[in-house]
């Protein structure tokens, strides 16, 4: 059976906070991630070898990317375990 009915386009806007400090040759990242229904935290860093160049961006950079990573990873178990919440509560 066909309708001509739409689904209504359902919208959200995430929030994503990094805060990047860096203390000597330490870069270190407060991360936040805000769906609105649940707020994931990272804090990650790093560290510039010190026969490398002083370029703090790379630093940045680094740290930065090491933090994201860390929030897709949180993200994928959150999606893991809503998704076999889900399937449990289905099934009884």
């Amino acid at each position: 059976m066909s309708t001509n009915a739409t689904t209504p386009i359902r919208t959200k806007q995430w929030t994503l906070r990094l805060d990047l400090f860096e203390e000597g040759d330490t870069t270190k990242v407060h991360a936040v991630l805000d769906t609105g229904d649940n707020a994931l935290e990272s804090r990650t860093a790093a560290r510039r070898n010190p026969h490398d160049p002083l370029v703090p961006e790379i630093g940045d950079e680094y740290a930065a990317a090491r933090a994201l990573i860390d929030l897709g990873h949180q993200l994928l178990r959150a999606g893991i375990a809503d998704a076999a919440a889900n399937d449990r509560s289905e099934a009884g």
